[in-house]
């Protein structure tokens, strides 16, 4: 007789066939050394002398900033079955975002709270940092930011619904322009449940607002 197999040979099997995503995305050529020289053309427009001792390597790191700031790299989004069949709100508070204003090239900053209702698969909790990462390290505005990684989670999950909150500073506000200092602005995006059931849309926004 052919012996059953154990429950850990069966949690194996199913660990060895979950989906294991690659999130990548169209990586545009970079020119480190055309960045430099851009760089040192734009800071030497502006005035500043290069040959001091003290600015001479400034081109340099300018351009290896912005380069780290817009690429992100790209990683599994590993996904897990949802064997408990768990069906309240899953919610990762408090992410840390830094993205690049695309009419400014200027940073802004805050966090994202990132929230879904769970269907046949669950989402491995270190991957919601992972996927505000991915999306944020590129120029762009905050409400395509807070749309993406809406879009994002819900393709990758089919879940109930989901909800994403983004409270950023933009330094393109606070450092020029209007210049108020401490203002912050928060995008969301709703689909599913989280959006059409107003219990569950209240559940939610309440927990991004609460305080730990």
């Amino acid at each position: 007789m052919t012996p059953a197999p154990s429950p850990a040979a069966g949690h194996d099997a199913r660990e060895a066939s979950r989906p294991h995503l690659r999130v990548a995305g169209t990586h545009p050529a970079v020119d480190p050394a055309a960045a430099e020289a851009a760089a040192a053309a734009l800071l030497a427009a502006l005035g500043l002398d290069l040959t001091a001792e003290h600015l001479a390597r400034t081109p340099h790191r300018m351009a290896q900033a912005l380069i780290e700031m817009t690429s992100s790299e790209d990683f599994e989004l590993t996904t897990f079955p949802n064997d408990e069949g768990y069906d309240e709100l899953v919610l990762v508070r408090d992410i840390p975002v830094q993205s690049v204003c695309e009419h400014h090239i200027l940073p802004f900053t805050g966090v994202a709270h990132v929230g879904y209702l769970p269907g046949e698969r669950i989402l491995g909790l270190s991957k919601f940092a992972r996927m505000v990462e991915w999306h944020a390290r590129r120029p762009q505005t905050q409400e395509r930011l807070t749309h993406q990684i809406a879009t994002h989670l819900d393709d990758a999950l089919g879940p109930r619904g989901v909800g994403v909150v983004v409270q950023a500073e933009h330094t393109c506000m606070t450092l020029r322009g209007a210049r108020v200092a401490g203002t912050a602005t928060t995008t969301s995006a709703l689909f599913g449940r989280l959006r059409e059931d107003p219990r569950s849309r209240a559940e939610f926004l309440a927990l991004t607002r609460s305080t730990p």
